[in-house]
């Protein structure tokens, strides 16, 4: 039998009230105590009017204060519920797996003591950037890094495809303390893309509409721009092919042989 406790983490989607699946909308309502994550105070108090006990996680950031300390906090207040045999619900912006180190932390935990635990699904900034923007990741692929990850590590780009890069607006903060980085970050951000893409070429700053009332944000500026441009924390980048795909003649050719006819 296992223990009493339970974790679920759930994701509201990106749109205040449009984006919430029902069985996101069944854990909460059947959750004994629920935890919510999230950037918009509207957002938080539609949570609040979901749950007779909803507890806000956002306090926990602070600037100065590294995040990964937050995501560690916030993991821990989550399971000393769980450990106390209630049912517990985590309720993240987004999708609660995507870039959201907390949730995984704590569902990890979770398993490891025993407990029942598990993530739902929501609908993420990449579901509302492939909408919006009218990309299939199917047509080209598509690549994604953040930012951050992009800088520090040796990494192949593929020009063929797109290249998205998540939280360009705290490209090279190597403290995880900083909400924000300076243009001249950003800049060897936009001199490590030169590499392979020249500086003329098309960028696309994107934000996902957080309300109904709102429209995304789809701003076109250049690569060699890049660094003076207005990068938020939720803003996002994405930058399309530059060079064709290139057909593999050689595997195409074993292809055809094992095709033909004997």
């Amino acid at each position: 039998m296992g223990k009493q406790g339970s974790l679920a983490c759930v994701g509201l989607g990106m749109m205040l009230g449009a984006h919430l699946t029902p069985r996101a909308l069944g854990r909460i309502e059947q959750a004994d105590v629920v935890f919510v994550a999230v950037s918009d105070p509207l957002v938080e108090q539609w949570v609040q009017g979901m749950h007779p006990d909803v507890r806000s996680l956002q306090p926990l950031y602070a600037e100065g204060k590294s995040r990964h300390d937050t995501y560690r906090e916030m993991a821990a207040m989550m399971l000393a519920e769980v450990r106390a045999g209630k049912r517990v619900c985590g309720v993240f912006y987004g999708h609660p797996g995507v870039f959201a180190q907390a949730p995984h932390r704590a569902v990890a935990m979770a398993r490891e003591e025993g407990f029942e635990a598990s993530m739902e699904p929501g609908v993420s900034a990449e579901d509302c950037l492939y909408a919006d923007l009218g990309i299939d990741p199917g047509e080209f692929g598509c690549q994604h890094y953040e930012a951050s990850q992009l800088m520090f590590y040796r990494r192949r780009l593929d020009t063929s495809a797109y290249l998205v890069i998540w939280q360009p607006g705290v490209a090279g903060d190597r403290s995880y303390r900083r909400f924000s980085t300076p243009a001249s970050h950003r800049k060897l951000l936009v001199d490590l893309l030169a590499v392979d893409y020249p500086l003329d070429h098309e960028c696309t700053i994107y934000e996902a509409a957080t309300l109904p009332i709102q429209t995304p944000r789809i701003e076109r500026t250049s690569l060699g721009s890049l660094a003076d441009a207005r990068l938020d924390a939720q803003s996002t980048l994405v930058l399309p092919p530059c060079k064709p795909l290139r057909r593999n003649e050689a595997l195409l050719e074993r292809l055809a042989a094992i095709d033909s006819p004997a």
